[in-house]
């Protein structure tokens, strides 16, 4: 898997809501429409460049996986977020840092527009936002890779996790580790543009224990005129005696996320080893 790492530091003198992921999609959202857009009319639908529209494909092409996310932590005091591109998505990297930078210095975020002048932008934690001027590294693009395979860890959901059983949003400890591997090896295929398979390897694993709950989380939908619920998992799993192939595959939901609206944020996982 391909990938390019964005991330935004920002102290500002407000501060940011507690989840930012709408905020910032939605701000970058109207800043790549301005850096990317062509049409005279400024309308996507019937537009006669939507097929290389990067716009298009981000925010308005339906029943496709999007090739980005956006990640963060809840609640923090100031702004401090990534943005990952994956596949052919990292090609795009000059038009996607001029929209978050117009989306800082020129459209600002909130309510009141508020722009910033002084912000940290790193590009695979490489600074390239100095004296006011944008450079943009070589070796933007990275392939994903695993050092170490462990056995023994503790699955961590940092945001909200919803993934569908029965068509219905897991509410509580019922989620099983195969509803997970299965939602991100699905996720990779949908990314690399590949065709729905099962995954191919058995699921060997110990459940010490769970700590989960249900964090409510609502967005205000502008285009809809509606709120939306974003609500999901939270918590904690123990793993012991996990297989190599499973143990692959939460590693790359590190990277692409899990489950539903992982574009806001939502699906941040950590895979960390018990010593």
């Amino acid at each position: 898997m391909k990938h390019t790492k964005i991330s935004i530091l920002l102290r500002a003198k407000t501060k940011p809501p507690y989840f930012i992921g709408s905020q910032i999609r939605g701000a970058f959202g109207y800043a790549l429409k301005k850096v990317t857009c062509i049409n005279p009319s400024y309308k996507c639908e019937g537009c006669f460049a939507a097929t290389n529209c990067l716009y298009y494909h981000f925010y308005e092409q339906s029943n496709r996986a999007h090739t980005y996310r956006f990640d963060f932590e809840l609640g923090k005091d100031f702004y401090d977020f990534s943005l990952y591109l994956f596949d052919k998505s990292c090609q795009r990297l000059p038009y996607i840092v001029s929209a978050l930078h117009m989306m800082l210095t020129q459209n600002g975020l909130g309510k009141e527009r508020q722009t910033y002048k002084e912000f940290e932008l790193y590009i695979n934690d490489k600074s390239c936002f100095i004296k006011n001027e944008l450079k943009i590294p070589q070796d933007q693009i990275k392939t994903f890779q695993i050092d170490k395979v462990c056995q023994d860890i503790r699955l961590k959901f940092t945001t909200p996790l919803r993934i569908k059983k029965n068509n219905r949003f897991v509410r509580d400890s019922s989620i099983e580790l195969r509803d997970i591997i299965n939602s991100i090896y699905q996720r990779q295929m949908q990314i690399l543009d590949r065709d729905f398979k099962k995954f191919p390897y058995p699921i060997e694993a110990e459940i010490i224990s769970k700590d989960l709950k249900y964090k409510e989380l609502t967005r205000q939908s502008n285009r809809q005129k509606t709120t939306m619920n974003l609500g999901g998992i939270m918590g904690e799993i123990q793993i012991k005696n996990l297989n190599e192939e499973s143990f692959n595959v939460l590693k790359l939901g590190e990277l692409i996320g899990v489950g539903k609206s992982t574009v806001f944020g939502l699906g941040k996982i950590e895979v960390e080893e018990i010593r």
